[in-house]
């Protein structure tokens, strides 16, 4: 836990210009907090402790700003910068070294059960009010822009910042 939770401080330092040290990161970076937060949740999820993993995000969220469903499956040196708003459902898969900004939303598009928000590939970036919705997969190295609405899959290493990944 300690190597992750350092892994976590690293990647706030690399990716956030206004992060000034290792210190400042672990005591004041509410996103680098909502994601400690998540992975513990997980933890108790992953534990059969359903209910208190719930309570536990919750308290979380009231903290942060951040509501990440404890049964989401997020990777390594995870980001989130200005975490308010931020919102991951229940069945989304992220990536390792995925970044996002204020209110971001992983969706789902129905009250369906299974698989309904998507799959973040690695090195993912997604701009601040983006909305990505439904089981769709971004891929590898892909870039959202700042309020864009995806509800369709982007390949790798694409920039989506234009209506074309949107469909009603």
């Amino acid at each position: 836990m300690l190597k992750v939770i350092r892994e976590d401080i690293q990647a706030a330092l690399r990716q956030d210009p206004a992060a000034r040290n290792w210190l400042e990161v672990l005591l004041a970076c509410t996103g680098v907090h909502a994601v400690w937060g998540y992975r513990i949740a997980h933890f108790l999820w992953q534990l059969k402790l359903k209910l208190l993993a719930r309570i536990y995000s919750n308290w979380i969220r009231a903290a942060t700003g951040v509501e990440i469903h404890p049964a989401a499956k997020i990777g390594r040196r995870f980001f989130i910068d200005h975490g308010m708003g931020v919102v991951i459902g229940a069945t989304a898969i992220v990536g390792d070294e995925v970044m996002i900004y204020h209110d971001v939303t992983l969706g789902a598009r129905s009250g369906d059960t299974g698989k309904r928000h998507p799959t973040i590939g690695n090195k993912v970036v997604i701009g601040a009010g983006a909305r990505i919705i439904g089981d769709i997969t971004v891929g590898e190295g892909a870039k959202i822009s700042a309020n864009m609405v995806v509800t369709k899959s982007v390949p790798a290493q694409t920039s989506v910042d234009s209506s074309e990944f949107f469909a009603i």
